[in-house]
């Protein structure tokens, strides 16, 4: 993807390293939507008819997936916002299938991080419920590799990290929702830059000598398309205090279990035809 990156303001003096350093980067995201199938004995009709529902749901995924979010920072703490859309409608019924994507817009979720303390509080949307991620930052064993790149007016360099971790696949077998746990290798490359010497980034990400403006993790792509240094207008990071309150692992498994119930939803009710609703 090429980007452009806008430079709204910028002190070309030592201000870099005052401690009144901040910025505003904005960041926009996409992913590579993932297949869904349809088998005949969730659906009614045709091959055709699944074929071309399949279609539709993987259009509508790749647009869910296509967001824009702002990192508000200074040298100690910074704010990672998504900027808020309107809810999703439903896409009409079609053949007895009706799509309602649920949950997934309408919503800000925010990510604040504590430099000098290494810790983040995350506060997501999940069905409707508003919960805290309250844990520790990611450790990143980042690689330096000396590769460059330009991104914008910047020299961005390369960092990649290997990560190993259990991967949960649901799949909805004789119309039940079924688990299989399984564990899978993913390389993060990350884009960084010193011209702007914190070390930050989108999301979780971190931990590299300079902001990082592009991240490509397991399919999701993340790119830096505009930075503003300096403002005039004083930035203030306020860390979020409403939800309820849980660690990084268990927001999983609530997740987990959150999806299954969606995916139990999976399939007819009176045999006429099924409501699917992507949520969470």
């Amino acid at each position: 993807m090429s980007t452009k990156i806008f430079i709204l303001s910028l002190f070309i003096s030592g201000s870099f390293f005052a401690q009144n350093f901040s910025g505003t980067a904005t960041y926009k995201t996409h992913r590579k939507s993932p297949l869904m199938k349809l088998d005949s004995t969730s659906m009614p009709g045709n091959l055709g008819m699944q074929e071309k529902l399949q279609e539709q749901l993987n259009a509508q995924m790749r647009k869910m997936f296509q967001k824009t979010f702002t990192l508000d920072f200074t040298r100690t703490e910074s704010m990672y916002r998504e900027e808020q859309v309107l809810d999703a409608p439903r896409v009409p019924q079609q053949n007895g299938v009706t799509i309602t994507f649920e949950g997934l817009s309408g919503s800000t979720e925010e990510f604040y991080k504590n430099i000098n303390e290494k810790r983040i509080t995350n506060k997501k949307e999940l069905m409707g419920k508003t919960f805290l991620i309250k844990d520790a930052f990611i450790a990143y064993d980042w690689k330096l590799t000396g590769e460059t790149k330009n991104i914008g007016i910047y020299t961005c360099y390369k960092a990649v990290f290997e990560k190993e971790e259990e991967a949960v696949e649901l799949k909805i077998i004789d119309g039940e929702a079924k688990e299989e746990k399984g564990t899978k290798t993913t390389t993060v490359i990350a884009w960084y830059t010193p011209d702007v010497p914190i070390s930050n980034g989108p999301g979780n990400y971190g931990g590299l000598p300079g902001l990082i403006l592009e991240v490509n993790d397991d399919g999701l792509t993340i790119v830096c398309t505009e930075i503003a240094l300096n403002p005039s207008k004083t930035i203030e990071i306020k860390e979020p205090t409403k939800g309820k309150q849980v660690t990084r692992k268990k927001f999983s498994e609530i997740s987990l279990e959150k999806s299954k119930e969606m995916m139990n939803r999976y399939r007819s009710r009176d045999g006429k035809g099924i409501e699917i609703i992507i949520g969470g």
